[in-house]
């Protein structure tokens, strides 16, 4: 019988923390949190859910505190969670690693909350570890393995990107990012990490360069590709750099022609160009319509990174009644207009 143990590192995490151990504690055999320096009541509230809580000196390293922690563990399986995430669904099949042999990782589905709407989006991370796997990495870590990495059905939410907790984080990552730059220049991960955490920000010049640079230093078939190219048209839009973007756009079709967030993306980007540029909109607007149209015909694609819940679907239908609504509105008062002109109202 193999042992489960959740593994998490944390700091001044009492508002979540109690949510994540114990949304993990039916389907483990053993919490485990490293404190890396909390003046709050993180410690205590983890002991009281029935962690085991060890402290650890922050060194400004995301890798060196999750090896210190699965040290600690020293289990067979290592499920690796942050405390602002907590497992929505799949406990069962974590229980049953019990009795598999701990030979592969495990990735499982992480459904980020990506604005105040509540929109999620969702990412493939490899969270469930055999012993002996490590991190590399001073931010935005990576196990290290040459082992077989599985898709679990594992479901967990995060809410690290709602807004009171990104105010909470600015300037941390950036600044992490940029020394591990530093040792590794040009390193695609770390671009797109960074890329990343200043579109969040709304430092969107920035972003659009970093994703840039990242793109050719990712390997062919990087999952992280879709999410870049997301990322890096949105960058575009909100930069003005329209007529950029539906280049990239056109070099991207036949890559993601199955992938809902690319056409969404697409049509929001060809919308955003018809309203700067309205003589231009006769053009734009079948094109915007078939985009959101493909998204329907494709339907919900939550394997692809950073698919975003309802582009497949909802979301992709409200901007399509919305426009098809406009549209409609336009074309009857261009009506009236000729009516009018042809002296039928006086």
């Amino acid at each position: 019988m193999n042992g489960i143990t959740l593994v998490l590192i944390a700091r001044n995490e009492e508002a979540v923390i109690a949510r994540c151990l114990a949304s993990a504690r039916p389907w483990v055999d053993r919490l485990l949190v490293l404190d890396t320096g909390s003046t709050d009541a993180t410690a205590a509230l983890a002991r009281d859910t029935g962690a085991v809580v060890e402290h650890f000196a922050w060194i400004d390293d995301f890798a060196a505190a999750r090896n210190r922690a699965l040290d600690l563990a020293d289990a067979d399986w290592n499920l690796v969670l942050d405390a602002d995430e907590w497992l929505t669904d799949g406990g069962p099949a974590l229980a049953a690693l019990r009795t598999t042999a701990p030979s592969f990782v495990g990735a499982i589905r992480i459904d980020s909350d990506v604005n105040a709407d509540g929109a999620r989006a969702s990412s493939w991370i490899s969270r469930v570890l055999p012993r002996g796997v490590r991190y590399e990495g001073r931010v935005h870590e990576q196990p290290v393995h040459a082992l077989e990495t599985r898709r679990l059905p594992v479901h967990v939410g995060h809410d690290g990107y709602r807004p009171q907790a990104l105010v909470a984080k600015r300037g941390r990552n950036a600044a992490l990012l940029g020394r591990a730059l530093q040792d590794a220049p040009g390193d695609g991960y770390l671009l797109y990490q960074l890329g990343k955490d200043h579109s969040v920000y709304e430092r969107y010049a920035q972003a659009a360069d970093c994703f840039e640079r990242a793109a050719p230093a990712l390997r062919a078939g990087d999952p992280c590709l879709h999410d870049l190219v997301l990322r890096r048209l949105f960058a575009l839009k909100k930069c003005g750099r329209h007529e950029e973007a539906v280049t990239l756009a056109e070099t991207q079709m036949a890559t993601w022609h199955d992938s809902p967030d690319f056409w969404f993306t697409l049509g929001d980007l060809l919308l955003d160009w018809s309203c700067e540029q309205p003589e231009r909109a006769s053009e734009l607007l079948p094109m915007i319509e078939a985009s959101w149209q493909r998204c329907l015909e494709i339907g919900e694609r939550p394997d692809l990174e950073g698919a975003v819940h309802g582009r497949g679907s909802v979301l992709a239908a409200n901007n399509l009644a919305v426009l098809r609504a406009g549209t409609a509105r336009i074309e009857a008062a261009r009506g009236l207009g000729a009516r009018a002109t042809a002296g039928l109202f006086k």
